[in-house]
């Protein structure tokens, strides 16, 4: 006699070759973002894998609904979630080193293998059975079979599902609470300080300055050069005093001016493209009716809300830094620059994000309605790791920076 229908879930690698379409259906039923009459979807331009593919080691997995016949014979399978992860080497503490004798001591970066989980989706009819937990289980296991110390997830903090499924099911604990910091791009160009010189750094040289001055930052990838000279970065620029005679890094890093400011660019626009949906027809008559005042009076540099309800791209700003009393003031005239960049490209938004302790917090412009508070949480994979040079991560207090990997915004 014929057995009875069963379903079970399978977890298994994503084959873009069988998967992608379904992958898609998935995502595109799943809400991104704060609950309320306005939500946030994600266009992954036909990749499903793409917001990883650019780490240095990473994995993408699926869950299948299977639904077996009589006999155990297998019927059909259905794509009910997935998730994203990939692994890199970060700065988690500071050291202090003396060289020579005599020498005072220099502060040194401490290493850990890091994981990241993003991109977790769960079906809306398939939610509350557990699948979401399954997929980070298995993702961590893969994890710890490739080294990684610590792994780490990044949600709104008012999303709170996520929040829930990681610090009360799988062991993760709240960590940092950056900012993201979101910028609409006007039709009307923002004005730079013409007392400041802004130059485009060679991948070289800003490799030489980010090693230099920031590999003590928390979270500073080790492989920053794979980020600096992959093809979705559009530069790394620097802000100097109009008369400060720029000689290469080697001779700003020993005679720097009293304030400079950096700042690179990534080019999220190429990778995914994102759309607010659920907007009321007087809201996006409004936003329509600031483009054309914006368009046709540029002179009056109005405020104007780029096309946010169709999908639009964006420049993610990371790597700001810098130094001296008009530090925040040079970043502002940064920032100025990158705007003017992503109207040139024809992006609807810039976006950066910074600690909470930051001071560029106040220094950089942004709207409140587009931004939001991030919540970065993190987990142990292994209590036999030693505690090395920092102690153990997780109980460590923020530093005023971390530095954002554009590879996993």
């Amino acid at each position: 006699m014929a057995e009875n229908n069963t379903k079970v879930v399978v977890i298994r690698e994503y084959d873009p070759k069988i998967d992608r379409e379904r992958v898609e259906q998935v995502e595109s039923s799943c809400e991104v973002g704060p609950n309320g009459e306005l939500s946030l979807y994600t266009d992954l331009l036909g990749d499903p894998i793409c917001r990883v593919r650019n780490s240095p080691a990473y994995l993408m997995l699926v869950a299948e609904m299977v639904d077996n016949g009589g006999d155990n014979e297998r019927k059909s399978a259905d794509i009910v979630g997935m998730i994203r992860g990939c692994i890199k080497t970060v700065t988690c503490g500071t050291k202090f080193s003396r060289g020579k004798s005599g020498d005072p001591m220099k502060p040194m970066p401490v290493f850990t293998k890091l994981a990241y989980i993003l991109g977790l989706r769960v079906s809306p009819f398939h939610r509350r059975m557990g699948i979401g937990l399954k997929l980070v289980q298995r993702m961590e296991e893969w994890f710890g079979d490739n080294g990684a110390e610590y792994s780490y997830i990044a949600t709104d903090d008012a999303n709170e599902p996520s929040v829930s499924l990681f610090t009360d099911k799988c062991g993760y604990a709240k960590f940092r609470n950056p900012s993201v910091l979101v910028h609409p791009v006007f039709a009307h160009r923002l004005p730079v300080n013409n007392r400041v010189r802004i130059i485009k750094l060679s991948p070289s040289d800003s490799e030489s300055i980010y090693r230099r001055r920031f590999s003590t930052t928390e979270f500073f990838p080790r492989d920053i050069d794979s980020v600096l000279n992959n093809h979705l970065n559009l530069g790394t620029f620097l802000a100097l005093p109009r008369k400060y005679i720029w000689g290469g890094s080697d001779k700003f890093l020993s005679d720097p001016p009293e304030n400079w400011a950096v700042m690179s660019v990534w080019n999220c626009k190429e990778v995914f493209k994102l759309e607010v949906k659920g907007a009321s027809k007087l809201k996006k008559g409004f936003a329509k009716t600031t483009r054309i005042l914006d368009r046709v009076f540029p002179f009056l540099r109005l405020p104007s809300l780029p096309k946010i309800f169709s999908p639009f791209g964006l420049h993610m700003l990371y790597g700001l830094g810098g130094s001296g009393p008009l530090y925040t003031k040079f970043s502002k005239d940064l920032f100025g620059f990158a705007h003017n960049l992503a109207k040139e490209c024809k992006c609807g938004v810039v976006a950066t994000e910074v600690s909470s302790e930051d001071p560029l917090k106040l220094a950089i412009p942004y709207w409140k309605v587009l931004s939001f508070t991030d919540l970065w949480c993190i987990k142990r994979l292994g209590e036999d790791y030693s505690d090395g040079s920092v102690g153990d991560w997780r109980k460590s207090q923020p530093g005023l920076s971390i530095f954002v990997d554009p590879r996993e915004f």
